[in-house]
């Protein structure tokens, strides 16, 4: 297995262990999260430029890639929803993983026709934006739990208050984003689907 790889598996590993670590929801769990959380993003990049660069990509690498950064998000949301006090509305959430779930099936109908889908710019701002929320969702979280163990200046207190309002809004609004460009996805590849749709097997 090549070095590109195993950094995909490494992150696939580490999309299980921060959902377990921020549905545990204890103050060093989320903080360990998000650790995990900013090492897991850094390898989101790491393993495309490696691979790229010493000449090793993979049609496993091809799949495997995009599958662990939306196992990756999938885990985030979907523990985000369990902890009540942020407010996570379980529909914007569906819908991202509705978005997930439908790129990756396109993916698959690409690869039986022998084409690489390859990642669209709107594609890498959803990504951006998707972790953006997610480490601002995971640090309000960690100062909320934390100003109720321990006195914080008063701005860091203040952040903390806005865990719930700004959980609710941020996922909505990431929702919104994931789906334009799962929609953009499926435009740019509708000749794919409707060929798709109409073979017969003969």
């Amino acid at each position: 297995m090549t070095l590109a790889n195993r950094i995909t598996m490494g992150r696939m590993a580490l999309s299980l262990a921060i959902f377990v670590l921020i549905i545990t929801h204890t103050l060093w769990a989320e903080v360990a999260a998000l650790v995990l959380l900013t090492i897991a993003s850094i390898s989101d990049g790491l393993d495309g430029a490696i691979a790229r660069r010493t000449g090793t990509t993979t049609p496993f690498g091809a799949i495997a890639d995009p599958f662990a950064d939306k196992l990756l998000i999938m885990s985030v949301y979907l523990s985000f929803a369990s902890i009540k006090e942020l407010q996570i509305p379980i529909w914007a959430v569906f819908l991202i993983l509705l978005r997930e779930l439908t790129i990756s099936t396109l993916r698959v109908l690409s690869a039986l026709h022998g084409i690489a889908l390859k990642a669209e710019r709107a594609g890498k701002i959803k990504t951006t934006i998707q972790l953006t929320s997610s480490f601002i969702i995971l640090v309000l979280l960690i100062l909320s739990m934390w100003s109720e163990v321990q006195d914080l200046p008063r701005l860091m207190e203040y952040l903390g208050t806005l865990a719930g309002p700004a959980g609710r809004w941020l996922t909505i609004i990431t929702a919104f984003f994931t789906l334009i460009s799962g929609s953009i996805y499926l435009y740019n590849h509708r000749d794919l689907i409707s060929k798709s749709w109409n073979e017969t097997g003969e």
